[in-house]
């Protein structure tokens, strides 16, 4: 794409190193405090049952299955609910940890809750089957049957064991995003139909209007976040201002970017580095969303974002039409530069993982000078880009119009990795702290930025650390689902 990057103004542009350690501290605390309160509601949920006579129900015949049947199923209710919450997009939420954390914490959760959900169902069966005298498959047969609200949590058990097993690694791989991102939305229907059996029945729901209240309110807030942040919100945004299509642009070998305007775009709080789930309203498949990375830093009035065509979902960028309505979900990240404490800020990203990157050095290097490190110097910014081959080098003329008058410095990486080597490129292993520090030798003095496939990260995270990188300064989105 060959849009103008003439220097511009620094009017508005205030440095932010001086602001982020502020920053940090508040969303540390703001994240501590999230992290208190989800524990806050697992621990209230165990307290609930032993308030409602857990530990005295064992003595009974079936009661140590029965009471612990119980206990897994009132902290497999409260895990399920907080996932909700976590994967809502409240945006505070998504500000203070980002959607990387959010969905690895996700993650961690809902294999969690799911083990427990699946030993609250042998459990109680087997203490009511020990209690009836009966055969466990007939009590469990009595259950889904006779008891109420059962039905509907045999349909949402079938509908959570669905999203459980596609979310395994193995599963995952063997499947396209868009497949995968359908599924995983009967995660929604399976809390949606599990859980009212217990409020409806369950006796530590029941036990006193604390616990009723207690459990209602949560279920409510986690009904009540779906519907606002991801469907009122994004609809609302949406409406508001009014973006479309208005060009789409090739690249390099199968990237495009897409760019497009809309009004006061500058309240949607949307920052270089960030992404947005965007919705083309042009036709098939418009009803899936689809993460894209901002390419430029964002105006008033336009934004582009760029894609690769990998799947079902890009495939339909090179076609949109003009003027296509767009649905954006978003701002989601926290790879912004308000997030930095050095000045100086070395980049680094693999193949489409430089779109980011491209509209954070635009926001950087624009930045005013600042005397929050002694001296009005502007950022120093250092990019590498990772590409198989010198035709992959997307935005290879914007960085050199950047770097025509910044002090922007873009190295590519270019050729095919060594099975089992460093990030960096040969028919050699090379030793990759040496070529780092070889390429920026001041590197950990300097704030960090990664984005590319988890593989890739991981590689470039332990060369960061061996080169002196303190991990609070690495700042990453990585690619994956």
């Amino acid at each position: 794409m060959t849009t103008t990057a003439m220097r511009p103004s620094a009017r508005g542009r205030t440095g932010t190193v001086g602001r982020s350690a502020s920053v940090r501290r508040r969303l540390k605390f703001q994240g501590d405090l999230l992290g208190t309160a989800g524990t806050a509601v697992v621990v209230g949920s165990i307290a609930l049952w032993t308030n409602g006579g857990g530990i005295h129900t064992m003595a009974a015949l079936g009661g140590v299955a029965t009471s612990l049947g119980r206990l897994t199923g009132l902290v497999a209710s409260a895990m399920l609910l907080l996932q909700v919450l976590m994967m809502a997009r409240i945006p505070w939420v998504e500000r203070v940890w980002g959607q990387d954390q959010l969905a690895r914490r996700h993650r961690w959760i809902g294999f969690g809750s799911f083990n427990l959900m699946i030993a609250h169902i042998v459990l109680i069966t087997i203490g009511y089957a020990q209690a009836a005298g009966v055969n466990i498959l007939g009590q469990a047969w009595d259950l889904v049957i006779n008891y109420p609200g059962m039905l509907l949590a045999t349909a949402g058990t079938v509908a959570i064991l669905l999203v459980a097993f596609s979310s395994m690694k193995r599963a995952r791989r063997k499947l396209r995003y868009e497949s995968w991102h359908l599924l995983h939305l009967y995660a929604y229907v399976g809390v949606g139909l599990a859980l009212p059996h217990q409020l409806w029945t369950g006796k530590d729901f029941l036990s006193s209007t604390f616990a009723t209240v207690f459990w209602w309110t949560l279920w409510a807030a986690a009904a009540g976040a779906i519907l606002i942040f991801r469907v009122g919100l994004p609809i609302v945004r949406s409406l508001r201002h009014r973006i479309v299509v208005s060009a789409v642009v090739p690249e390099s070998p199968g990237v495009w970017s897409v760019v497009m305007t809309g009004r006061r775009l500058d309240r949607l709080g949307l920052q270089a580095g960030q992404f947005c789930q965007w919705r083309f309203l042009s036709g098939k498949g418009w009803t899936r969303a689809h993460p894209y990375s901002v390419s430029a830093d964002p105006t008033a009035d336009r934004i582009r974002i760029t894609i690769k065509v990998l799947g079902d979902g890009s495939a339909v960028a090179p076609s949109l039409p003009v003027g296509t309505r767009v649905v954006i979900e978003g701002p989601y990240g926290v790879m912004t530069a308000d997030r930095r404490n050095r000045r100086d800020v070395l980049m680094i990203g693999a193949g489409i993982g430089i779109t980011p990157m491209r509209a954070l050095a635009e926001r950087i290097v624009r930045e005013e000078p600042s005397e929050d490190l002694g001296t009005r110097r502007p950022p120093q910014v250092t990019v590498l880009h990772r590409i198989p081959n010198w035709a992959d080098g997307t935005f290879a003329e914007e960085f050199n119009q950047l770097s025509a008058w910044s002090n922007l410095r873009v190295v590519p990486l270019v050729g095919h990795r060594v099975p089992g080597g460093s990030f960096f490129p040969g028919p050699e292993r090379v030793d990759p702290v040496w070529a780092l520090t070889s390429l920026v030798p001041d590197v950990a003095d300097r704030e960090v930025y990664l984005c590319g496939p988890r593989p890739f990260m991981t590689q470039v995270r332990t060369t960061l650390g061996a080169a002196g990188v303190d991990p609070a300064n690495i700042h990453a989105e990585e690619f994956g689902w």
